[in-house]
């Protein structure tokens, strides 16, 4: 069985999808839809920065999503491989999860691309800049992680943020309960601590202004059962039906990125092929939680030629 999984925030930078442009009309016709639909070059931006505004939240999401699709679209009209036929589930991680949405036809391009320009706005606005803060733990589990964030809180939030693999857990919250939280990881058994370049804190309570935000956005967009189902980031289970889905994507928001336990759940559903599209950090993830299961991350043309040949 095999998965289809999309990357999340971390995986832009200036150039991204120019070559993929280059060569192909498919990937270009795709760029063009997002600009389009969001009434602005953001083709450009992704191609030729600066490097800070593509790396703005409300800029970079729906760029690795635009990334993501035209990936796929030249695998469907070059490669004649159809996500129907080929992928018994998709997934995504965390923004991820609307590009997963796309793919599987549950949401049209254009509505993807205007919902995470919103999200990604909402998720900045929720919190002033220099108020939260987010970091990476290496070398910590998930309970590791969780004694960490409920020792440095203090009363300030401090949450599991992202479960990402079985060595990476990221948590989130207050940039006095993070500036805690790095010094004492070393105490509690976590190799290393580093707070993150982000300019909010996701993924967790104080993002509840966000998650209203995208509530009242999602109750008008026009969402349909996927092709096939989505194992989702809150549940770290298969869902296919779409008001259930709706309202996972607003728990998302302030929730907690399952990854490790999503990857899990689909290897234990029989899941041993996950193909990455338009990013190579998922890969990475998933051999670490599935040694034996196949990671294929697809990026430029010759990635593509070669999951043809290969599925």
């Amino acid at each position: 069985m095999r998965a289809f999984i999309f990357p999340g925030q971390g995986s832009q930078s200036v150039g991204m999808g120019a070559a993929l442009a280059a060569a192909s009309p498919h990937a270009r016709e795709v760029f063009q839809e997002v600009d389009d639909a969001l009434g602005e070059s953001l083709f450009r931006l992704m191609a030729d920065g600066p490097e800070g505004d593509l790396m703005l939240t409300e800029n970079a999401q729906p760029a690795i999503m635009a990334n993501a699709i035209a990936t796929l679209r030249v695998l469907e009209r070059e490669g004649g491989i159809r996500l129907a036929e080929k992928a018994d589930f998709v997934a995504g991680h965390s923004l991820g999860e609307y590009t997963a949405l796309c793919a599987a036809g549950a949401l049209d391009l254009a509505t993807t691309a205007r919902l995470l320009k919103l999200r990604g706005r909402a998720m900045q606005a929720a919190v002033p800049v220099g108020e939260g803060a987010m970091a990476a733990l290496l070398g910590a589990d998930l309970s590791k992680a969780q004694a960490l964030a409920d020792a440095a809180a203090q009363g300030d939030v401090c949450t599991v943020a992202n479960d990402n693999d079985p060595s990476q857990v990221v948590i989130s919250g207050t940039k006095a309960a993070i500036d805690r939280a790095v010094p004492l990881a070393k105490e509690m058994g976590i190799k290393r601590a580093v707070v993150l370049p982000v300019s909010a804190p996701f993924h967790c309570p104080l993002m509840q202004p966000a998650a209203d935000a995208m509530a009242e956005a999602l109750e008008s967009v026009a969402l349909t059962s996927p092709l096939v189902p989505l194992y989702a980031n809150v549940t770290a289970a298969p869902v296919a039906d779409a008001e259930t889905i709706r309202r996972l994507l607003v728990e998302q928001v302030a929730g907690m990125v399952r990854w490790r336990e999503s990857v899990l759940a689909m290897h234990a559903a029989g899941v041993d092929d996950f193909v990455e599209l338009g990013g190579k950090v998922l890969g990475t993830m998933v051999k670490r939680i599935a040694p034996d299961a196949t990671a294929t991350s697809v990026v430029t043309m010759a990635d593509i030629e070669a999951l043809v040949g290969r599925i």
